[in-house]
Formats: structure tokens, C-alpha cells, sequence
């Protein structure tokens, strides 16, 4: 008896009952290859550009092959590369991976950086100072870069005061506690 082969296919439909349409990247297309080190983690984004010069799939690759870190920093790069591929914009993407925070985290090697609180933070803020337009870098915690100024989003460090120091364990800008500085990210005071 064969056994017979069953296949399903989900179609995902919009409001316009439209099936939206994959922009697939060219066989051969160029690519931007940048070497990171966030907290001691080292890695490698590959960034695969559409003739256009706009992101269309990312490979992260970890040094630490075989680890839970790379294998799910593997897979998100599969999922925001459909995400680009499906006309998801980078804007949104960088607006809700930024900031976000979990290990590992650590200073980078990136001064527009500095501090980045997670793997993901690290590499969308990133993504946001090469590939999205020039507007103001104090609304996203970056300072300004030779190839691009990030876009505006939400910034926890915006909470801070304006002229308060970073934090000295986690680089958050601190807020006033009376005569001291307290950090609001991991309760750090100032002497």
C-alpha cells in the first residue's frame, strides 16, 4: 500500500482578499559582511542587498558554532528575512527590536553604539545607522555615523535626564535621585 504524499498550503490573505507577493533577492546580488563583538559574543552579519541597495535577507553567524545562541540567531535571520522578503519595512523591524534587553549584553566595538543590551539591539541598531534615512540620532540612543544617521524611534534612554552620566554597569543614561544619579535599567547609584 502507498502512502500517500499530503501537502498543505496555507494562503494568508489581506483585507483585500489580495495573497501578498514575496520580493525574492536575484541569484547573484551583492552583500555587506560586518564583524560584531557584543559582551564577548562574536559574530558575523551578512546582509544581502536588492539592486536597490536595501536589505532583502540576513545571515547572523556566532563563533560559538553549535550553541543555542547561534542556533536561534540562525533562525530569527531565516524570520526577518522573510519579513523583508514580504515587504515588512526595516523601519518597523529596527522600531521593535531595538533596545530590547537579555544576555548577552556588553559594550560594542561601535561607537554610534556603545552599549548594546542584547544581540538583537546591537544588530537593528546597527541596521537602522546603515540602511535608514538621516534623522535625529538623539531619539535613538546612536550617536551619528559616516554611513547613515538612524531613524527616529522610542528610546529608553530618553527617559533620562538630558545631562545625567551613563550608567557605569549597564550604559543607560541615569536620572537624578537628589544629590546622586540612580540608573532606572539595574537601580546603579552613583556615590
Amino acid at each position: 500500500m502507498e502512502e500517500e504524499s499530503v501537502t498543505t498550503s496555507l494562503v494568508v490573505r489581506d483585507s483585500n482578499g489580495s495573497q501578498p507577493m514575496r520580493r525574492r533577492l536575484p541569484d547573484e546580488r551583492k552583500a555587506i559582511v560586518h564583524h560584531f563583538s557584543v559582551g564577548g559574543h562574536e559574530g558575523y552579519l551578512i546582509v544581502g542587498l536588492y539592486e536597490d541597495g536595501q536589505p532583502g535577507e540576513i545571515f547572523i553567524r556566532m563563533a560559538k558554532a553549535g550553541s543555542t545562541v547561534a542556533g536561534l540567531t540562525d533562525s530569527f535571520g531565516i524570520a526577518v528575512s522573510l519579513a523583508l522578503q514580504f515587504h515588512v519595512p526595516l523601519e518597523a523591524l529596527c522600531c521593535k527590536f531595538s533596545h530590547t534587553r537579555f544576555e548577552p549584553s556588553g559594550w560594542s566595538t561601535v561607537k554610534e553604539i556603545g552599549y548594546a543590551k542584547s544581540l538583537m539591539d546591537y544588530i537593528f541598531r546597527w541596521l537602522a545607522l546603515r540602511f535608514l534615512p538621516a534623522m535625529s540620532p538623539a531619539k535613538t540612543g546612536a550617536g551619528t555615523s559616516d554611513l547613515a544617521a538612524a531613524p527616529a524611534f522610542p528610546s529608553l534612554e530618553s527617559a533620562g535626564d538630558g545631562d545625567a552620566p551613563a550608567c557605569k554597569e549597564c550604559g543607560t543614561i541615569m536620572t537624578r535621585n537628589g544629590a546622586r544619579y540612580r540608573c532606572g535599567n539595574c537601580g546603579w547609584t552613583s556615590a
